[in-house]
Formats: C-alpha cells, structure tokens, sequence
C-alpha cells in the first residue's frame, strides 16, 4: 500500500549544524503514527521539514507528490495540517477571525464535505464560542492550543502533523485536546502526534517512532514498542 506521507534519506539543518540525519518514516492514511523523544532530538525540526519550514534535502512525497520546492502553503493546501509547539495563533484578530482563517474553500482540487466544521470546533472546544471576540493574543496558553488546532482542522487536512498538544496545559484542557484527536481519529484523519509524554502515544497511536540524536532509532507497532524497555530507558530515559 502506497503510504499517505514517504520520507526517505532526509537530512535538514538550521544553518551550518545538521539536525536530522537520514530520516525514513511513512504514514499510512487513517494512521496515528506517534514520534516520541527527548527535548532535541530532533522531532519538532523533522515537522518543519515537512512544512518546508527547514533547509532539507532528501525525498519527501505525500499522496503521491513530491514536496521538493513547495513552500509551506502550498504543502498546506495539498491536505497537511500542522499546529506547531508555540500555537502561532494571530495575536491581534478575535478567534471567530481567527477561525474563519483556517476554513477550507468548497470548490478547490480537494473540494468534499469537511470532516471537521465549525460547529465541531465549538462543540468540542466550548470556551471558543464563548471567547469568538476575544483578542487571541489574550486567550491562555491552552485556549491558544485549542484554537491553533480548531483552525488547522478547518482546513480539512488528510494529515495532521501536530507537535506537543499537552505542553503546558491543564490536565482538564488536556482531557478536552485528546478528545478532540480521538474523534479525528476515528473520521479517519492520519496524525503524527510529536509527543515527549508516553502517555498520549499509548492511547492514541497504532505505531511508534523513537528520535534520537536527529535519527530514528526505532519504529514499530505499539505493543513491540511497549516490550522493548531498553529503547524506552536509553532514549527516553523511562526506566
């Protein structure tokens, strides 16, 4: 089966220092792949790989197209939605504005029924509608994590790419985002969650990647990754 996203041999750098070495990872559609590792490992600088957000070299295809050259929007409006570690919510406009940014036109190349409409935003996300006029740059930490990831999927992605949902967050708007990726989950979305916690790689994901030293040094299904307890003690210092 031809995978959703194919990485193959794939270096980036910021600058002179390399930051990833020879990265191979594949994701299948409707597949939760969860990357996991130490702070600087190089997991959140292989996300802005695939959004052309990096210098990169190497072959990165998704559906069937190569991402060589794209720039970041033009990845985006292929199906891949990204909420990066710092939010990156517009300060100055109101969430609804922000909101009605992320929503996806209805007669593009991958023109559908959304599997995930405003009405889904708020109703998963409560606060949202109540706060539709506030600034967003005045929301909390966690209410801007909620609304970059309402906003993402208003763009109705066939892949989200999404780099610690839980950090920073109180356990109950914790409880509200990994609601909000089980349902993504069931529709059918494919996500590689970044996540350094294994907590949420345990209940969300069907295969796990380990990083480490801009590598990957390990990959396989949840329940070979649970038994492998020296990968979990060497590389996430899980003992």
């Amino acid at each position: 089966m031809t995978p959703l996203l194919d990485i193959r041999g794939l270096d980036a750098w910021y600058g002179p220092s390399q930051a990833l070495h020879g990265v191979s990872l594949r994701i299948h559609a409707g597949e939760v792949l969860a990357l996991v590792g130490r702070n600087g490992s190089g997991r959140s600088t292989l996300a802005r790989a695939i959004m052309g957000l990096v210098q990169r070299d190497g072959e990165l295809r998704f559906a069937g197209r190569s991402l060589a050259g794209l720039r970041t929007f033009e990845i985006a409006r292929l199906g891949i939605g990204y909420v990066p570690e710092h939010r990156d919510v517009f300060p100055t406009l109101s969430v609804g504005e922000n909101l009605q940014l992320g929503i996806a036109p209805g007669d593009g190349p991958r023109a559908r029924t959304p599997r995930f409409s405003l009405d889904d935003a708020y109703t998963l996300f409560p606060v949202l509608r109540e706060r539709k006029r506030t600034r967003a740059g005045a929301l909390s930490g966690g209410e801007q994590q909620m609304l970059a990831l309402a906003r993402a999927l208003l763009r109705d992605p066939d892949l989200l790419v999404i780099d610690e949902p839980g950090e920073g967050l109180a356990s109950l708007v914790m409880q509200q985002v990994a609601q909000c990726l089980r349902v993504l989950r069931e529709r059918g979305m494919a996500m590689l969650l970044i996540e350094q916690r294994l907590i949420m790689a345990r209940d969300m994901a069907s295969r796990v990647a380990v990083m480490g030293h801009g590598e990957i040094v390990f990959e396989g299904e949840l329940d070979q990754f649970l038994q492998r307890t020296d990968v979990m003690r060497d590389w996430l210092g899980v003992g």
